[in-house]
């Protein structure tokens, strides 16, 4: 029970404050003057004034509350180093024992895991919200139990109440990490990129630990190579990317002795290695409409460098013109097919045929150079079936078709073959054009000889065949009549996707690869893909960080495509298999902010725990004892910290009763009057 005098005024305050200024003047006037009973007529005042006040007494039931302190246990990946989850588990241990044993107090335990992504440690996140849902009149302290490395400490609440932080760790730690400063998303294939790492040591280092540390660098799960680098300073690392697409490289550092943890010690960078500019050769063996749709193609990508000629004028042409009069260039045979055919990615013969302008020995040039990596592609024209066709020459053994001598003009609508429904080039160009292709109507027929067949013409006679040729491609169209998708002759058809796919299949485009293991990353999750032109069930081998495995079975997505999804347990460097093809992909951020810094220190915390003159303690010195202090006292010494009882109630009930009634008040200053009348009369 608690009792109080409250005040109900039957005036307005101010008119009563003005009438308790006219009592003290009268009173002062009658003291003045002399008057014997000024004091009673004072008294008499003060009783009317009080009964204008309507004083009452008020009585509360209350119900007292009990004291809460919180306690935010850090359990983060950090925390579960060395032998912190031990040192965690005896602190809660020896904090809940105490708050047990004391009166009127409550704990509340808020246990504080990893962040999403890679935002650390969000500590004061979750205290804010732990104190969001107390009382704040109820809060006797806050106990933070934590290596000390945290990642929002500008969201420490305001608290009124002390605020404690015991560390774990211990004062001998110390810890070795591999930084990698500066790496591109992307980088140029076959040039040189630089990245920047550094090693540091943190902590209480061992002394005659070596100025010099073992790192190896894998690439694409490679077998890794290993170099002896300098700590503490910054080494600049050249790298040349090999091929297009993602490229993975992976830092570990060997492991010194008793150092904290090897989480840190490696690193997964993943670049994706571009083409700078792709050279393309387009050699035109006459003016015809499709001559502009590859030339529009071609010039359409602004990554595409384009050398394009067309024989307008064949040797056999005699109509008496003098060299001197002719504005045509003359074809450079010797600098594109001897000298610079290196530096082209893909070279396109369009209606090409044999008059003597490239002499066989360059022909010949051109099959070494699609042996040795390059790429050509023949749309053939009618010429292609005659004596003249580019296959009698010396890159008739690189073409993946012999022309029969027979030449089709008749309507008919490409389709896809069986094989090109799983063909990268070709899979799903049916649904992404939308309705039926518009018809061609030359065909030149073709006896397959090797390859893959993936679109067919008239009576399924191969239109489109691809194939590989030693560490090169080769691709043939079996038609010249592709331009007339792009004039939308009866609606047209996807010709421009068409030939850009086909282009970049030649020039070896990771996404365009027919057999194939890939790999994509969304946080934890890794959506694996294995395309392939075979058929039949597939599976792939996982390898985990910690060398555990894991066999998946693929399922098929669509034609030529088997995916699975895997959910990695950790991050890391994860390996896939399916002994045919291998691939690695990373999980996780390269670094993880969790082991930036893993040496406990409570430099962080400092400035919120001295706000509120609370204590900060490691654990490995002993769980500190819990006393009560009252508020605005120093919460923390040796061995001990302090929480500040708020003795908060809840109140049941209240009563409101007149301290007296108006009668007695009323006869009372008749009273005080009527002393004053006759003290003074008698005097």
């Amino acid at each position: 029970m608690s009792g109080a005098v409250i005040f109900d005024p039957l005036l307005p305050w101010p008119v009563l404050w003005a009438l308790v200024a006219l009592g003290v003047a009268m009173v002062a006037l009658s003291l003045w003057r002399g008057l014997a009973g000024w004091w009673l007529r004072g008294l008499a005042a003060a009783t009317v004034l009080l009964a204008l006040a309507n004083p009452a007494l008020q009585r509360e039931d209350r119900t007292p509350l009990s004291d809460i302190v919180v306690l935010v246990v850090d359990e983060s990946a950090s925390q579960r180093i060395s032998d912190r989850p031990d040192q965690t588990a005896r602190a809660v241990a020896r904090v809940e024992a105490e708050i047990a044993a004391m009166d009127n107090t409550e704990l509340r335990v808020v246990r504080l895991g990893d962040g999403d992504g890679n935002e650390g440690t969000l500590l004061m996140t979750a205290l804010s919200e732990a104190l969001a849902e107390e009382p704040s009149a109820r809060l006797a302290g806050a106990i933070l139990l934590t290596d000390g490395q945290l990642h929002d400490i500008e969201r420490a609440p305001d608290l009124p109440a002390p605020l404690h932080t015991l560390l774990t760790g211990h004062d001998t730690d110390w810890d070795r990490r591999l930084i990698v400063k500066n790496a591109p998303a992307f980088a140029i294939i076959d040039e040189e990129v630089t990245l920047t790492l550094r090693i540091e040591d943190q902590g209480a280092v061992p002394a005659g630990l070596g100025g010099d540390a073992e790192l190896s660098v894998a690439i694409d799960g490679q077998e890794p190579q290993t170099f002896r680098v300098p700590v503490g300073q910054d080494l600049e690392l050249p790298v040349t990317l090999g091929h297009g697409g993602r490229n993975v490289i992976q830092f570990r550092l060997a492991a010194a002795p008793d150092e904290l943890t090897e989480r840190n010690n490696a690193a997964v960078v993943q670049i994706n290695g571009v083409r700078d500019r792709l050279r393309v050769l387009l050699v035109s063996g006459e003016p015809h409409p499709g001559e502009r749709t590859w030339r529009n193609l071609l010039k359409s990508d602004s990554a595409v460098d384009l050398v394009h000629f067309t024989i307008l004028r064949p040797p056999e042409k005699q109509d008496g013109v003098p060299v001197t009069e002719l504005s045509l260039i003359a074809f450079p045979t010797r600098e594109l097919f001897l000298d610079k055919i290196d530096e082209f990615d893909l070279i396109v013969f369009d209606r090409y045929k044999r008059r003597g302008i490239l002499p066989m020995i360059y022909l010949e040039n051109v099959r070494s150079y699609v042996e040795e990596g390059g790429a050509v592609l023949v749309a053939a024209g009618p010429d292609f079936a005659t004596a003249d066709s580019i296959f009698r020459s010396p890159l008739a053994d690189i073409l993946p078709a012999t022309p029969t001598a027979r030449v089709i003009e008749d309507g008919y609508r490409p389709a896809i073959t069986d094989l090109g429904q799983r063909h990268p080039v070709t899979e799903g160009l049916k649904a992404a054009a939308g309705g039926d292709w518009g018809r061609w109507f030359r065909l030149i027929e073709l006896e397959p000889v090797g390859g893959q067949v993936v679109m067919s013409g008239m009576d399924e006679r191969p239109l489109l065949v691809l194939d590989r040729v030693g560490e090169g491609r080769v691709a043939l169209m079996a038609s010249d009549h592709a331009w007339l998708w792009n004039r939308g002759f009866e609606g047209g058809g996807p010709q421009l996707e068409l030939l850009r796919r086909l282009a970049h299949w030649m020039m070896k485009e990771p996404e365009l690869e027919e057999e194939a293991l890939s790999a994509e990353a969304e946080g934890q999750v890794m959506t694996i893909t294995r395309r392939s032109l075979a058929e039949g069930a597939r599976s792939v081998e996982v390898t985990r960080p910690d060398g555990e495995t894991v066999t998946l079975d693929l399922e098929e997505s669509a034609p030529g495509r088997f995916t699975a999804t895997y959910e990695g347990p950790e991050i890391g460097l994860y390996r896939l298999s399916d002994e045919e093809m291998d691939t690695v992909i990373a999980l996780g951020p390269a670094a993880p902010r969790e082991f930036e810094e893993t040496i406990a220190s409570g430099d962080k915390l400092s400035p919120a725990v001295e706000a509120t003159r609370g204590g900060l303690l490691a654990v490995e010195d002993g769980v500190p004892d819990i006393r009560t202090v009252r508020e605005g006292r120093l919460a923390a010494g040796r061995g001990w910290i302090g929480i500040t009882p708020r003795e908060a109630y809840l109140t049941a009930d209240v009563t409101i009763l007149p301290l007296a009634p108006a009668w007695a008040f009323l006869a009372l200053a008749a009273l005080f009057s009527l002393g004053a009348w006759l003290r003074e009369g008698r005097r």
